[in-house]
């Protein structure tokens, strides 16, 4: 959504940001993450996991996502939306200069759920790290930008006028290019754009900010100083990230699973992501995923068991390529978090393209 599409005085930006992030801080505990950059797109349920980042985080900081998740990554208007977010659920008003970015009008996706187990995990994670580190991986110099198209989808809780139900956004394409340094950015996502051109994520924001690189909102600058040591690189995830998501080993899986989607880890790095994540507890492998693009695979997941949902992240089953991730409900809830029925993808997404390019929003078939 662009500034100029607003409606509301500056003024009342501050006061809508201090309400999201109270509202965040009072709901219980486990409810944080369905929040953050899904307040006027509703995108997917992966961005639940850092709401308690955005009740804790500096003004500045708050109004500026830069996630690398493959979630709708906001401008700095984003705090300042005409949506009140409780429990998990995005509910509307009808209230003057309330607008609803990316329709959802699609039904709930659902998919079978896979047979998972802690057996050969630690070899299947080798095998991915082995995978990363002989991938096609070209240095990205300055002036250059990191491109990532990807399809994704997601079903999610809406409430309008105090009816609750499941909603979704179809399965769309996704595009988004960053310069090395973070600074400079461009996104195109039908679910989130109100022009089919797409939106500047360059920096500073409206009111001047710059925030600095961290693991919630990595540049590949920053990204090509972390160590490589796989100990070192876990403690720091678990440092780092203390006090957010449902549980400290929970948070570390979906951070190294932000890290997989839209950033672009070098080789080194990207080998040491997987060996990390062979050292958190209760991670599993499933024998079946499938990528929002159609494409079968393998997983690596772990459960959240206050969210009852899994998150997957899915790789070719003969090259351990990674092809995407999705977040399914496995348990269920009770309340209304009882419509998400076990096996509703709550998010699901395909890369179709990684790659480096010249030019803010050129393509690689415009490269070539």
């Amino acid at each position: 959504m662009n500034a100029n599409t607003s409606r509301q005085h500056p003024a009342e930006w501050d006061q809508e940001a201090q309400l999201l992030a109270q509202t965040a801080r009072d709901l219980p505990t486990g409810r944080h993450e369905f929040q953050r950059e899904r307040m006027m797109a509703q995108i997917h349920e992966q961005a639940r996991r850092e709401a308690h980042t955005t009740a804790t985080a500096s003004p500045e900081k708050a109004r500026r996502f830069r996630l690398p998740r493959p979630a709708v990554t906001l401008p700095a208007m984003a705090a300042a939306l005409s949506a009140v977010v409780v429990a998990g659920m995005v509910t509307f008003g009808g209230g003057e200069g309330v607008r609803e970015s990316g329709v959802a009008t699609g039904p709930a996706l659902t998919t079978d759920l896979g047979t998972a187990t802690t057996k050969g995990v630690p070899q299947l994670l080798d095998q991915i790290s082995l995978a990363a580190a002989e991938s096609d991986h070209p240095t990205v110099k300055p002036g250059q930008y990191i491109y990532i198209e990807s399809v994704v989808a997601d079903t999610f809780l809406k409430t309008v006028d105090d009816k609750t139900s499941l909603a979704s956004h179809e399965l769309h394409r996704r595009q988004i290019w960053n310069s090395p340094d973070g600074v400079k950015g461009w996104l195109i996502d039908p679910a989130v754009n109100d022009s089919p051109e797409g939106e500047t994520l360059s920096l500073p924001d409206e009111q001047g900010n710059t925030p600095k690189a961290d693991l919630g909102g990595p540049s590949y600058d920053y990204l090509a100083k972390l160590t490589t040591d796989p100990d070192a690189l876990l403690a720091k995830i678990y440092k780092e990230t203390k006090g957010q998501g449902n549980s400290p080993d929970q948070q570390a899986f979906a951070t190294i699973g932000d890290l997989l989607g839209e950033s672009y880890p070098p080789p080194e790095l990207y080998s040491a992501l997987f060996e990390a994540a062979a050292r958190i507890p209760g991670v599993v492998a499933v024998d079946d995923a499938v990528d929002a693009a159609g494409r079968h695979g393998v997983a690596v997941a772990r459960l959240d068991e206050t969210s009852g949902q899994r998150e997957e992240w899915i790789f070719d089953k003969k090259t351990h390529v990674y092809l995407g991730s999705r977040s399914v409900q496995v348990k269920q809830l009770k309340g209304v978090d009882a419509l998400m029925k076990p096996g509703t993808v709550t998010f699901t997404m395909a890369i179709k393209n990684r790659a480096v390019v010249d030019d803010m929003k050129q393509t690689p078939s415009q490269a070539g």
